[in-house]
């Protein structure tokens, strides 16, 4: 607590000083302070989870607003959407109609590595036909250390 004077009165030649209660706000302006850099500190540690060393990539991201629209040539050579098979010449009308009219949708091709080249290709055109813009391949990345390791065909 604090005191103040408040003004000069006389009364009787004396001077009165009347005491004033003011609160000393400092302490608490101190522990304010301390626990907000407690919570600046410890806030990223509360949102980073488990600590991992994430590689590196030079790709760009990609747009994630919407999933992907998956078609699968196997190695038969059917045609799935999702886990349904579908006939090629109905491919378009139902990417359309999963995709709600979206020409914009994002759609991933996957064919089996023993098909011909050929009829992935063909999928690909039936989809660009119908109108859809973004379709990509999927592939799998090789192993760098399986395929030092595994002898293949070609070599003698």
């Amino acid at each position: 607590m604090s005191f103040s004077v408040q003004g000069s009165s006389n009364k009787g030649g004396r001077r009165g000083r009347r005491p004033q209660a003011d609160i000393n706000v400092t302490p608490m302006v101190d522990i304010m302070l301390v626990l907000l850099i407690i919570f600046m500190v410890a806030a990223p540690m509360m949102t980073s989870g488990i600590n991992v060393d994430l590689p590196k990539t030079d790709a760009k991201p990609i747009n994630s607003d919407t999933k992907p629209i998956t078609v699968t040539v196997s190695q038969d050579g059917s045609i799935y959407l999702g886990d349904t098979t579908v006939d090629m010449t109905q491919l378009a009308v139902m990417l359309r109609n999963v995709s709600q009219n979206d020409p914009d949708h994002r759609i991933f091709v996957k064919g089996d590595q023993r098909i011909n080249y050929g009829r992935v290709m063909e999928v690909m055109g039936r989809i660009t036909a119908g109108g859809f813009t973004h379709v990509a391949l999927l592939a799998q990345m090789p192993d760098q250390q399986q395929n030092s390791l595994t002898p293949t065909a070609n070599q003698p």
